[in-house]
């Protein structure tokens, strides 16, 4: 009875399938991503910032002698070590969610 257009049991029965394959194993990614610790650097290495795969901020470590120079050259170690821990996150994320999709364009964000 699939002369109507419509695709066969046997069709719709597999696309189902896959798909709470895809929903289990895109909940397991997240808890993966939610575990990992990715670190980010400041160039001169005096400034560490780490997010979790899905950018939750871990934690931050500042080199003591970067203190002391001040605000301003503190603020800029700091940004620098961010925007690298967010570009790893940011990477990470889209390789492993292209990992799980088989590389089909989901519109991601960043994608």
């Amino acid at each position: 009875m699939a002369g109507f257009g419509l695709p066969n049991f046997g069709q719709l029965t597999e696309a189902f399938k896959k798909a709470q394959q895809i929903q289990q194993d895109a909940q397991k990614l997240q808890e993966e991503l939610d575990a990992m610790e990715l670190e980010g650097t400041s160039s001169d290495g005096r400034a560490s910032i780490w997010l979790s795969g899905n950018q939750q901020p871990l934690k931050v470590r500042l080199a003591p002698e970067l203190v002391s120079e001040g605000a301003t050259v503190t603020e800029a170690a700091v940004l620098e070590a961010l925007k690298a821990a967010y570009d790893t996150s940011t990477s990470t994320m889209k390789a492993r969610m292209e990992e799980l999709t088989g590389g089909l364009n989901l519109n991601l964000p960043g994608a």
